[in-house]
């Protein structure tokens, strides 16, 4: 029997299967034994194949995944793991303040979803906590991914304004990733579009500015039978994983039209002579937050600046 994974536990699969009703199943040892370097070799929206012996369900067999979103494991050095699989767009809920959402964190999201092309939509929450100048910077990060690279952006505040109606209509028909910081709203909106999901909501400390770790396993949520949220957990951290240093700069758009334009083919941009996107960074057709980011990202440092 075949099936669609709903919720991961690392250990034991939720799997919607494709005759009704949901099962229990846990993984076939051999998947663990191909020598992959990933945690966690099944995700949240793959397709699987059941087997049942008895009372228990084994999944013997994944289907090939169209896409996948992956990042380097924080617990288990050298090693990779799975987001989601199999997703038609991601959302990255981000915060300036209560917790702030770095641009390092953004622009690694981002990067990881072009590995792939899948389309990314930022989502600037709790807008109605900013002062005047913090609304002038958000108006300008919206300018900066919309207009500049085309990113689609929303400004809301969940709890003030609920949903929005262009993000509802956005999300119809998609299965899409919700992706964050602890606290920066994931578990409020699936609450108000879905009330029966209950996910668990938690204060934001002033004193250290953090979100808690309220979602543990990734899991999906039907808004409709063609529509689809998967919640991951808060991520703090987000490592790169399967990008070559060589292959970074294809992954941002506005990089993309100058490559194989500088004067050396395995130009990486950063003090080669002749190198047209560096040129195009004085020219202020490449933002410099973006190629701080770039850089940040080709020497592997810390994405919370």
């Amino acid at each position: 029997m075949t099936g669609l994974v709903v919720k991961s536990t690392g250990s034991w699969y939720r799997v919607r299967l494709a005759t009704g009703g949901e099962v229990e199943a846990r993984l076939r040892g051999k998947f663990k034994l191909e020598g992959k370097k990933i945690t966690n070799p099944i995700a949240v929206g793959d397709q699987v194949v059941l087997e049942q012996f008895q009372d228990e369900y084994i999944i013997s067999s994944i289907a090939d995944r169209s896409n996948y979103i992956i990042r380097q494991s924080p617990r288990k050095k050298h090693h990779d793991h799975l987001l989601a699989a199999n997703v038609d767009q991601a959302i990255m809920i981000a915060t300036l303040k209560m917790p702030r959402t770095s641009l390092g964190f953004i622009d690694r999201f981002l990067v990881t979803l072009e590995t792939f092309r899948i389309p990314g939509i930022i989502v600037f929450n709790k807008m109605d906590l900013l002062s005047e100048e913090e609304k002038d910077d958000a108006g300008y990060l919206s300018f900066l991914y919309e207009q500049k690279i085309g990113y689609k952006c929303l400004q809301t505040a969940f709890l003030e304004e609920g949903v929005p109606e262009e993000l509802s209509e956005l999300l119809q028909g998609k299965k899409t990733l919700l992706s964050g910081h602890s606290g920066a709203g994931k578990s409020t909106l699936i609450n108000m579009l879905i009330p029966d999901a209950e996910q668990k909501v938690t204060e934001i400390s002033s004193f250290a500015n953090k979100g808690v770790h309220t979602t543990t396993f990734a899991e999906m949520f039907f808004l409709d039978e063609a529509s689809a949220i998967i919640d991951t957990p808060g991520i703090k951290e987000l490592g790169l994983a399967e990008i070559d240093p060589e292959e970074l700069a294809h992954y941002f758009p506005e990089m993309r039209d100058y490559l194989g334009e500088c004067k050396f083919h395995n130009c990486i941009h950063t003090n080669e002579p002749g190198c047209k996107v560096k040129e195009a960074l004085e020219e202020g057709k490449i933002s410099s937050e973006r190629y701080y980011s770039y850089l940040s990202m080709l020497d592997d440092e810390d994405n919370r600046r």
